[in-house]
């Protein structure tokens, strides 16, 4: 009796202990906003859900980018999302992934002449994006001079619609809910596919993130994130997942 009164008293201590996890993201919409009730969107939704089902001490806040991103990198028991992997970031995070699968996508004023029609041809125009952002990595290795940066997507969106750029970068679904929500936008080039989720600072427990790790995998294969993105107006992932 006394040995299992021990084992239940240094579980409970352990939980007690246990570090909050301090999951960061952006304004960002379908994948994640601001809501009535705190944060929400197709990817808060599988956090959340990831993270319940651990029965694990996280909160989740919206920042701007660029500090969420930073602060992912350089402080233990921090993670960021919905965050784009490729070869630059490869080493720097721990991955959980994917929260989505989904196609880059260069998009124009619905008025707009600009019709790029290879990645050559749309360096010269001005192309917005958001400090630290995947896309803006996407276009600095392509050799991309013309980048306007703004905090957030909502900033360079309003900078589209008002002419001063010339194109924007997103993912293909976010511009389908755009263009739902009546923005004047359509697209201009179509680039290839990527991936995206979560990724926490390196430090981060090797046992936490397979945890997390199993417990997307079950979400993906039991329709659930199907399911959340239905519930966003966006369609499920059927990209094939690009190489890291």
């Amino acid at each position: 009796m006394k040995h299992w009164i021990l084992a239940l008293f240094l579980a409970l201590s352990s939980a007690a202990d246990a570090e909050t996890i301090h999951f960061l993201t952006e304004e960002y919409p379908p994948y994640n906003f601001s809501g009535e009730n705190g944060p929400s969107g197709a990817s808060v939704d599988q956090v959340a859900l990831i993270m319940n089902t651990l029965d694990l001490p996280y909160e989740i806040n919206i920042l701007p980018w660029a500090r969420a991103f930073a602060l992912a990198e350089n402080q233990p028991h921090h993670c960021v999302f919905t965050a784009g992997h490729d070869a630059a970031r490869d080493g720097k995070f721990k991955w959980v992934e994917p929260l989505l699968v989904d196609h880059m996508i260069m998009v124009r004023h619905k008025e707009s002449a600009v019709a790029p029609q290879s990645l050559q041809e749309a360096k010269q125009f001005v192309i917005g994006t958001q400090r630290e952002d995947f896309s803006a990595g996407y276009l600095k290795e392509r050799g991309f001079q013309r980048i306007d940066y703004a905090a957030s997507l909502d900033s360079t969106l309003k900078k589209l619609i008002a002419g001063r750029i010339d194109l924007m970068m997103t993912s293909e679904k976010t511009f389908e809910s755009m263009r739902t929500d009546g923005k004047p936008i359509e697209a201009a080039l179509v680039l290839e596919g990527k991936q995206y989720g979560i990724a926490c600072h390196k430090d981060m427990a090797g046992e936490t993130i397979a945890r997390m790790q199993t417990e997307l995998d079950r979400l993906i294969a039991d329709g659930t994130q199907d399911r959340i993105f239905e519930r966003y107006g966006l369609r499920p992932n059927r990209i094939e997942q690009a190489a890291k």
